[in-house]
């Protein structure tokens, strides 16, 4: 994957809205590999591999990743066509573009 992707994703990280947040998202993309995206407390760290205790696991195309973090998909819309998987505390998943709302 372009790690390009998740590059971006940290230079649109907002660390007021992860503020008091202790969480673990893995992803798991079908042309890329597995990486995770830990955030505690207002700072971001972006890892390659899996992590032991992910808060919620999702399973998407980068390409979908980038749709979703850009507007483009609705992020429910792409849940209930399968081309995002879940699991674990889905609801966090939501709050993925309030932590990296678009510029």
């Amino acid at each position: 994957m372009s790690s390009n992707t998740l590059e971006k994703l940290q230079s649109r990280f907002d660390p007021e809205a992860a503020k008091g947040m202790n969480e673990v998202f893995q992803f798991h993309f079908s042309d890329a590999g597995s990486h995770y995206l830990s955030v505690q407390d207002g700072s971001l760290g972006v890892h390659e591999g899996e992590h032991d205790d992910p808060s919620v696991s999702l399973s998407l195309s980068t390409d979908t990743l980038k749709g979703i973090m850009s507007g483009d998909i609705n992020g429910m819309t792409a849940f209930m066509t399968g081309k995002l998987k879940a699991t674990g505390n889905v609801m966090l998943a939501t709050k993925l573009t309030s932590l990296f709302p678009a510029k």
